[in-house]
């Protein structure tokens, strides 16, 4: 069986983690079939949101420790650690966590724009128990997601924060006491309703403008939004609210 399944479900593809064996530990091939999903997920216009979740009741446990003691690393060229942490997609990407985020798995999660979890979910980068590091952007996403110095203590304490700390942090955006993938494509479902360019141009401002200064913020906003305002969408949207209708987007 695939290491990874990929199903598309109105305009939402699922992406799962599928080694519930050995806790959804990443691997080479599931790296792979991860980055060939969202690789689709920006290539076909009917898809709006991307959701990654794990089989079995666990997100990720991390890297497969049996596969890197074999020499195998779940790295993909240009995308990095599970076909995902170097390179997001232009499209949103939500995780959907069950069980354990750890590790590379927690690495894979915040590399998603938005995270859904179950209340009795765990997260951590333990790798230092383990003589490593989280080198797949835990050490330098995890400080721009939660306080610097909470952090700061998960990296070299290698310890776990539940679900509830984690949303209090500000880590999670929903918690819900039933599986995550039901949340997340409630989510999901929220977002695709809406504008599929204005959604992309959103989330790209969002995801650049941490590194625009303050003199060329403005500038580079209206040239990542380019002529937006002037796009199909944008007057079908404002038809569809003027005439009290749902808007029939065409991406253009």
């Amino acid at each position: 069986m695939s290491d990874a399944l990929v199903e598309a479900r109105d305009g939402i593809l699922i992406i799962t983690i599928n080694r519930p064996d050995a806790k959804n530990a990443m691997n080479k091939e599931a790296s792979e079939l991860i980055a060939a999903a969202l690789d689709r997920l920006d290539a076909e216009n009917d898809l709006r949101v991307g959701i990654v979740t794990g089989a079995g009741g666990t997100f990720c446990s991390g890297m497969d420790l049996k596969g890197f003691l074999r020499g195998e690393t779940p790295f993909v060229a240009g995308r990095g650690f599970g076909g995902i942490t170097q390179k997001s997609p232009a499209k949103p990407l939500i995780a959907a966590v069950d069980g354990y985020a750890l590790a590379g798995g927690l690495e894979v999660a915040i590399a998603c724009d938005m995270i859904v979890a179950n209340e009795n979910a765990k997260f951590g980068i333990p790798e230092v128990k383990r003589g490593l590091a989280a080198a797949a952007g835990g050490l330098m996403r995890l400080p721009k997601k939660i306080p610097p110095h909470i952090a700061m203590e998960l990296a070299l304490t290698g310890d776990f924060v539940d679900a509830k700390r984690a949303y209090e942090l500000g880590l999670v955006n929903r918690l819900t006491s039933g599986p995550a993938l039901d949340a997340a494509i409630e989510l999901a479902r929220s977002i695709a309703d809406n504008g599929p360019l204005a959604v992309k141009k959103s989330k790209q401002v969002i995801v650049e403008s941490g590194e625009w200064s303050e003199a060329e913020m403005w500038q580079k906003q209206t040239e990542t939004l380019g002529n937006l305002f002037a796009t199909n969408d944008a007057r079908e949207g404002a038809a569809a609210f003027a005439e009290k209708r749902k808007p029939n987007w065409t991406g253009t």
